[in-house]
């Protein structure tokens, strides 16, 4: 069983020991040191909660609000929510801040608490720091009873994130039900089960929902990965369906099967956003180093501009500040749409592609066989514990300076049809290899080649 304390949130599994696992007792402390922090900035406070439909959601919830007004902190709570509808809430009820209930990915014995700023983002990584410092030992006071925090109830948040939605420019929801769309979705039991019908039902979409009871009982790994989406995939395949939507359990990744039941896979979820927003419109697009390079192709084959950011999503953001981009996301189907708000959002996601695919008059796979055609590999060094990492990497950028070279998030080399991004752990004596290339041994290949030459360069540090 696992407690992992970072910069963005406390992430574990419930039950077990105090200090090791996601416990009631650790649940109150971290939500007791963001409240501090908090209520260092601000006199008065108000945060907006909102949960995914885990088992431990809502006991996690008590014990969060319970603390929050326990600090003289006002809560709205969201419920049942996905983590874009909560970032949006903040600002749309002038909240200080956000705590989304989600461990996103993970089985349903985790839970986490993700933890936004003022703005409805996640918070940086200084201010984090400071919230785990104030979490393990620093100086909390609590309100008196005449001072603790009100809790109000928000009934409409989904609903009214979709109305968000659906008023964007890029978003034709009428030229969408002319089309008489058909689709399957598989939002494995979580908030995704209740908010992608109210979105489809406004656009007209008729589908078929698998998995529509939000109880938190994920009926397969809800990773949203090829290897667990046999259920799916097999309706696609049927050849009933113009796709197939699959969402995590916060709703924030994005994977699309196409209609002859073959992944369109997560890392080409951006790329279809970004080949609809760029067709009228020059822009720039951002995605992390470890992303596909289809998206930097495909912007650069539209006149558009691409950088790539460190890996996390808010590096991402903050890129996107910095150039104006008007899209940018992760290769984990992760969509940010700024005309929006910055945070990844699958709702929207949809919402574009659906329109994308309603204006192009082609299916899913035609789309994807227009883009250019990347494959990945994914593999490891492990290394002698106190070998340092930072040298060995150093080492193989000084190797191939007369290549494309970034060191913005470890070290990426990339080449016109390929890229290998070298990244260390931060737990572990481990560098991480990532790796893109036109076919999947290429790839694997390219990482083999890595880690001959980086096991070679450790021996000489």
């Amino acid at each position: 069983m696992t407690l992992i304390k970072s910069i963005s949130g406390i992430r574990g599994t419930i039950g077990g020991q105090t200090g090791e696992n996601l416990t009631p007792m650790d649940a109150v402390k971290f939500a007791a040191g963001y409240g501090a922090w908090l209520k260092k900035q601000h006199s008065k406070c108000t945060v907006v909660i909102g949960r995914d439909a885990r088992p431990s959601g809502q006991m996690i919830e008590n014990l969060v609000i319970s603390t929050l007004q326990g600090l003289g902190i006002h809560v709205i709570n969201a419920g049942l929510s996905t983590t874009p509808t909560v970032e949006m809430l903040v600002p749309r009820y002038q909240a200080q801040g956000g705590i989304i209930l989600t461990a996103s990915h993970n089985p349903k014995q985790w839970n986490a608490l993700k933890l936004l700023n003022d703005k409805g983002e996640f918070v940086s990584g200084s201010d984090g720091a400071e919230i785990l410092e104030l979490a393990e030992g620093g100086e909390i006071s609590y309100a008196e009873v005449d001072d603790l925090g009100l809790l109000t109830e928000d009934t409409d948040g989904m609903q009214w994130h979709i109305d968000q939605i659906l008023a964007l420019s890029s978003v034709d929801a009428e030229l969408v039900a002319s089309k008489n769309f058909k689709v399957v979705i598989d939002a494995v039991h979580s908030s995704g089960s209740v908010a992608i019908p109210l979105l489809l039902d406004k656009m007209g979409v008729e589908y078929n929902n698998l998995y529509p009871e939000p109880n938190g009982q994920f009926p397969h790994n809800p990773e949203p990965l090829e290897k667990h989406l046999t259920e799916i995939i097999t309706e696609c395949a049927s050849g009933s369906y113009d796709m197939g939507i699959v969402v995590d359990p916060d709703v924030d990744r994005l994977a699309f099967v196409d209609e002859r039941g073959k992944m369109f896979g997560e890392e080409y979820t951006l790329v279809l956003i970004a080949d609809y927003l760029l067709e009228n419109r020059k822009s720039n697009v951002v995605s992390n180093l470890s992303s596909s390079k289809a998206l930097r192709d495909l912007a650069e084959s539209k006149g558009s501009t691409y950088s790539a950011s460190a890996v996390g999503e808010v590096n991402v953001v903050n890129e996107m500040k910095a150039t104006s981009s008007i899209l940018g996301g992760e290769g984990n189907g992760g969509i940010i749409l700024p005309e929006l708000h910055y945070g990844r959002d699958a709702l929207v996601g949809i919402a574009l592609a659906l329109t994308h695919l309603a204006k192009s008059g082609k299916t899913l796979s035609e789309l994807k066989a227009s883009y250019p055609q990347y494959f990945m590999g994914k593999q490891k060094i492990e290394l002698t514990p106190g070998l340092d990492v930072d040298a060995i990497l150093g080492a193989i950028a000084a190797k191939y300076t007369h290549e494309e070279l970034s060191t913005i998030d470890g070290v990426k080399i990339t080449w016109s049809d390929r890229w290998v991004h070298m990244r260390k752990s931060n737990t572990e004596p481990i560098i991480r290899i990532y790796t893109e290339a036109p076919s999947t041994h290429e790839a694997i290949e390219l990482g083999g080649r890595f880690i001959l030459e980086l096991s070679e360069l450790a021996k000489q540090v």
